[in-house]
């Protein structure tokens, strides 16, 4: 069973897309360098539209911890990740403020082994070839890392044509898409359906509640 993560949803009209469909999780970005990015008043509009039965990401680049928590706390994130230079120890504390799960993205670099000494204490690890803007990378890496794939956030290039490829190949936990279903820069209904249709004819279908509880 592979989870689906929509990320980086900024319109009223993605969340509707999103309740149709029904993915395990949507991504919100809280980083005020992409284009992406939503302001707490954005995001909270936004979450009262999603289906309960939908898990929201908050998306970080060294925030403020004391942040984070706030939107935990008022329920407008349901799990935390993480794309910054966040150690073992912030993880520990994010864990400890708002007890949600955390996801520790790693960036791969062309050519080298990804470092994964910062990702202690995550509940998962996210690999991606940047940031939401649709590049890949080469998958035959993850077996070198060890990395338990029953705990990957497949991320990078992802779309229609190849999610089902990456599932049947990597067997990740969850795969994770935004640019990929993106047509002039605004979230595309037809190519998120597309996505989710054959993620879920690849791996199967496993539907999160609020940050995992079942």
């Amino acid at each position: 069973m592979t989870a689906i993560k929509l990320c980086g949803l900024t319109r009223k009209e993605d969340i509707e897309a999103a309740n149709r469909l029904m993915p395990d999780f949507v991504g919100f970005v809280f980083w005020n360098k992409s284009r992406r990015a939503l302001t707490k008043t954005e995001a909270a509009g936004l979450k009262e539209l999603l289906d309960p039965k939908i898990s929201a990401v908050g998306v970080f680049v060294d925030e403020d911890p004391a942040v984070i928590k706030e939107l935990a706390d008022e329920g407008i994130i349901d799990v935390i990740q993480l794309h910054g230079s966040e150690d073992a120890a912030y993880i520990k504390n994010i864990k400890t403020l708002t007890g949600k799960r955390v996801i520790r993205a790693v960036k791969i670099k062309e050519g080298l082994m990804p470092d994964l000494s910062e990702t202690a204490g995550a509940d998962h690890i996210l690999l991606d070839a940047g940031m939401g803007d649709g590049r890949t990378f080469d998958w035959d890496i993850i077996s070198r890392t060890g990395i338990d794939t029953g705990r990957l956030f497949l991320a990078g290039g992802l779309g229609p044509e190849n999610v089902g490829e990456a599932i049947e190949r990597i067997h990740p936990y969850a795969v994770d898409v935004s640019s990929g279903i993106e047509t002039d820069g605004h979230k595309d209904p037809k190519k998120m359906e597309a996505f989710v249709h054959n993620a879920r004819k690849a791996g199967g279908y496993r539907q999160e509640q609020n940050g995992g509880k079942k």
